[in-house]
């Protein structure tokens, strides 16, 4: 699994939910797939270089590689362009990118 050292920087303010419309199947370098489920919960909680980055809110979210880590989705422009990996500070790109649908939810 290819990752990247990034530099995050956290949102200042607390940001509403969002929520993902349909479910996104990826498939990572690993070969081990994903799914991100529609309808979870995910709150933006900061920036990297690649994009803006969602927490999960309610479960963790996991990839696997050699090892499985927590990860927090990387959108752009409504597409899924990666993950960042909390634990190490690292980004882990998807190849290909997926389009990826996300509402903001009422918290």
């Amino acid at each position: 699994m290819p990752v990247q050292s990034t530099e995050f920087t956290p949102l200042v303010a607390v940001q509403p939910r969002v929520r993902v419309v349909k479910p996104v199947s990826v498939r990572l370098a690993s070969g081990y797939s994903r799914e991100v489920r529609a309808g979870s919960s995910w709150r933006p909680v900061g920036h990297i270089s690649q994009g803006n980055v969602l927490r999960p809110v309610g479960f963790v979210f996991t990839i696997e590689g050699r090892q499985v880590h927590e990860a927090y989705l990387v959108t752009k422009a409504n597409t899924l362009v990666g993950f960042f990996l909390p634990g190490e500070s690292r980004f882990s790109p998807l190849n290909p990118p997926q389009p990826i649908t996300i509402e903001r939810t009422d918290d």
